[in-house]
């Protein structure tokens, strides 16, 4: 797919300046920034509909003591 971006003068110029010191493409740059962004952004909105469901309790939280115990962890030793 095909995706035209206006980008600020400043980013240009370091966008290319990178791929040039690189031997990248500028398309490269972009499509990792983007799938970086898009993961850190789906992560966020993952946790805050987590956060949500703990406030509504419906989303069971336990201690670490808990956890620790339900993965037969001994605290010293598997920490």
């Amino acid at each position: 797919m095909t995706l035209a971006v206006r980008l600020p003068d400043d980013l240009e110029k370091r966008l290319q300046g990178l791929a040039k010191k690189t031997r990248r493409t500028k398309s490269s740059f972009v499509c990792e920034a983007l799938a970086e962004y898009l993961q850190d952004q789906e992560d966020y909105y993952d946790a805050l509909e987590i956060s949500q469901r703990v406030d509504k309790g419906l989303e069971k939280t336990y201690t670490l003591d808990e956890a620790s115990k339900m993965l037969g962890w001994n605290k010293k030793e598997d920490l």
